[in-house]
């Protein structure tokens, strides 16, 4: 995905949600935390360079053209990705340093918001509405 494209089609970024969902999930269970590099360095990919390798392979699963599908706005999603990238950044590193506690905290916060957005809220798309709507009450 590049900026130029301004959206980004739903089940690209559900496929991107459920990868952050199970790669939590398999954490927890087998205790392995490079498990959450996964779709850590997919997001920082993303974010920094515009290509997100697991929204790229699920393009090939696809059985419509990108553009009949809904869109996501790019910009909500960069905001969501960011958040998603910070919380397993922190969850990863805190599990590599014994901070179990911090480490289920932040990668079940992640989870969470990413299950809630499959199911259809996007608590994201939530926050960064309020934060604009805060900032437009601060200037009127």
């Amino acid at each position: 995905m590049n900026d130029t494209l301004r959206s980004i089609p739903r089940p690209l970024v559900k496929t991107n949600q459920t990868v952050i969902v199970i790669s939590v999930l398999l954490t927890w269970a087998t205790g392995q935390a490079w498990i959450l590099l996964i779709p850590f360095i997919a997001g920082l990919l993303g974010l920094f360079f515009g290509y997100n390798p697991i929204m790229e392979i699920a393009k090939h699963f696809l059985r419509k053209e990108l553009k009949s599908y809904i869109p996501e706005d790019w910009e909500q999603q960069q905001f969501n990705q960011k958040i998603a990238v910070t919380c397993l950044g922190i969850g990863y590193v805190s599990f590599l340093m014994n901070w179990t506690v911090i480490g289920y905290v932040f990668t079940g916060m992640v989870a969470i918001a990413a299950f809630i957005a499959i199911l259809g809220f996007c608590i994201g798309c939530f926050i960064l509405f309020q934060w604009k709507q805060y900032k437009y009450r601060r200037t009127a």
